[in-house]
């Protein structure tokens, strides 16, 4: 399990990006990152760790930019290091992206539908997203992202930026959770709605849903590309859910969340002294 998110705003969405991983540190903290456009171009920061060592990696090369992407890793795929941390760029830089969940056949992918001679630059199953991407490109990314779903087996939820598509992210999802939204300050892709600032109205990816945010608008697509239309849920959230609280780490609080958990569990399922199962 992993967390991402992505911003487009106005301003530099560096500390925003950070604190919505900060949100989403309990999905992952073996390693974090981040990516944001620089001219026709991307420029990236990763760490080892917790959030707070991708900050202090920042101060030593800091990021800015209106458009970018971020992820806390819960290491699968190779172990936890800075190589295979995201987010990941593909061979020739055209696309950066970050990635929740597993690819279950990236090996077979590799050995017959990618080049024999692609050179990989990590141990991850995400790295072949991110190649299948340049291969399928055709100057339509969301062409190519559908491509890219249909020889996908696993699960995943992707944050996408095109170095042809400046000022615009991409997002995916099957089998692993993905919102969408409008906030007040921008437009926000993210694993939670928790990490995502001041809003309440969410589009949530269906499995093989594409979304494009651009120009303060939010396009969806259907698995081959087609555009579609969907309609936002409201949600009402609990910041504190997505919250360590004063608890010193995450097992603890989550320790410590578990007669909570049951409580909700079973609660709705009792009526009148009787257990009610109808589902």
């Amino acid at each position: 399990m992993c967390g991402i998110i992505g911003k487009i705003g106005d301003e530099n969405v560096v500390p925003a990006l950070l604190e919505g991983l900060k949100k989403l540190e309990y999905r992952g903290y073996d390693s974090a990152g981040l990516a944001v456009e620089s001219g026709d171009s991307f420029d990236r920061v990763r760490s080892m760790g917790k959030i707070a060592n991708l900050e202090n990696a920042l101060q030593t090369h800091p990021l800015s930019s209106n458009v970018g992407i971020g992820h806390t890793r819960w290491a699968t795929h190779g172990k936890p290091s800075e190589e295979n941390a995201h987010p990941h760029y593909s061979p020739n830089g055209k696309f950066a992206i970050v990635h929740n969940g597993i690819i279950e056949n990236a090996e077979e992918l590799k050995s017959s539908v990618l080049s024999p001679d692609a050179h990989y630059s990590s141990e991850t199953d995400t790295e072949v997203i991110a190649h299948l991407l340049e291969m399928y490109y055709e100057d339509d990314p969301v062409r190519a992202i559908a491509k890219t779903m249909q020889v996908l087996r696993g699960s995943f939820a992707l944050g996408i930026l095109c170095s042809d598509y400046p000022e615009t992210l991409f997002a995916a999802a099957f089998g692993s959770p993905l919102i969408v939204a409008k906030g007040t300050d921008g437009l926000y892709i993210a694993s939670d709605v928790g990490a995502i600032k001041d809003t309440e109205t969410v589009y949530k990816l269906a499995d093989r849903e594409i979304a494009r945010l651009h120009a303060g608008e939010i396009r969806i697509y259907d698995h081959q590309g087609n555009p579609i239309e969907k309609k936002p849920e409201t949600v009402s959230v609990d910041a504190m859910l997505m919250d360590k609280g004063d608890y010193e780490h995450y097992m603890l609080f989550e320790i410590m969340q578990q007669p909570d958990a049951v409580r909700n569990t079973l609660i709705p399922l009792l009526s009148q002294g009787e257990t009610v199962l109808d589902d």
